[in-house]
């Protein structure tokens, strides 16, 4: 459980703990993280993410179109 027990969003909810697919946007460009970790707000939906859940969704974001230079 994260050292914050209740949604720092509504101040009602209780964080559960649930793993599901993200949708997630780099750089203009839509993708999805499967089977991320994280914490969720049954309340209000806020979201918590620790480092393991941004680094496994940071794994799975297209990689950056490289510049293509003309001589």
């Amino acid at each position: 459980m994260p050292p914050i027990k209740t949604c720092p969003t509504c101040g009602r909810g209780k964080l559960r703990r649930v793993k599901r697919d993200v949708e997630c946007n780099f750089r203009g460009h839509a993708y999805t993280a499967p089977d991320i970790e994280f914490y969720e707000c049954p309340n209000c939906g806020e979201k918590l993410y620790d480092q393991q859940a941004i680094r496994k969704m940071e794994s799975h974001r297209p990689k950056g179109r490289r510049k293509v230079r003309v001589a």
